[in-house]
């Protein structure tokens, strides 16, 4: 896992309400609205991303689709550690992440697991 990276995260998200981490796997898991919204692991960001954007970040430096069980997720891209290397590329991948989240319905928040 990255804990710099996950620290930098907390800290992004720390005044939004209903965020919620779980740990997945290999890594944790960021809840926003009770939506899947961000990842990180020793790879990089996991961010939730519109089909359309997607196609558009893939063409961007330091960011790749998100693999899982040898599967491409269509809804995710992962961003290498260079590409969130400063704090202002974290916060705009951040906020990325987050403009989709917000056209998704909410759900009830799930409880934080360990």
């Amino acid at each position: 896992m990255n804990k710099e990276l996950e620290s930098r995260l907390r800290g992004l998200l720390a005044r939004r309400k209903h965020v919620v981490e779980r740990r997945m796997i290999g890594g944790m898991g960021f809840m926003v609205d009770g939506q899947m919204c961000f990842g990180v692991n020793a790879s990089g960001l996991l961010v939730r991303v519109s089909p359309v954007a997607r196609k558009r970040f893939l063409t961007m430096p330091h960011v790749r689709q998100m693999r899982l069980g040898g599967k491409a997720l269509s809804g995710y891209v992962l961003v290498e550690p260079e590409g969130v290397g400063t704090d202002e590329a974290l916060k705009r991948w951040v906020q990325r992440g987050l403009d989709f989240a917000t056209t998704l319905p909410k759900k009830k928040p799930v409880s934080p697991k360990g």
